[in-house]
């Protein structure tokens, strides 16, 4: 006649015998609930980066579009690349597209002129050179 009594249970001949430990069920149960919240712990994280790199992509290109209409206007003259805003000290470097992680941006020349004194055109836009599309706007990171 086996009598369970809480953690101690009467073993034949009359010996006590404590059952401590986890079963192998009860640590497979807890390993499963870890993987699944670590699963989407691990998603979540993953949107969180490409927010963020989203985010210094769209504060890099309003730097340097300011930077090119500062530029342009008070030189009178648009810069023929992205080193000249560097160079007259207009940006400290040029940033890199969080994207690709480079610095191969790709610019745009337009004949328009900002301000009667400009004298000639030079660079209008630039915009990133990655073809990925944003998940979270469904546009082409290349149209911001």
């Amino acid at each position: 006649m086996n009598l369970s009594f809480g953690d101690w249970s009467a073993a034949p001949g009359g010996a006590r015998k404590s059952s401590r430990g986890f079963t192998m069920l009860e640590l497979m149960v807890v390993i499963a609930i870890i993987l699944v919240l670590i699963g989407m712990a691990a998603g979540r994280y993953e949107k969180s980066v490409v927010r963020a790199r989203e985010a210094v992509l769209k504060q890099d290109l309003q730097t340097m579009r300011n930077a090119i209409q500062q530029y342009t206007l008070d030189k009178a003259a648009g810069p023929q690349s992205l080193d000249d805003l560097v160079s007259a000290g207009y940006l400290r470097e040029v940033p890199t597209d969080p994207i690709t992680r480079a610095r191969d941006w790709h610019t745009d020349f337009d004949n328009i002129l900002l301000s009667a004194d400009q004298t000639s055109p030079g660079i209008s836009d630039v915009h990133s050179t990655s073809d990925a599309t944003s998940p979270f706007e469904n546009t082409p990171y290349s149209s911001w």
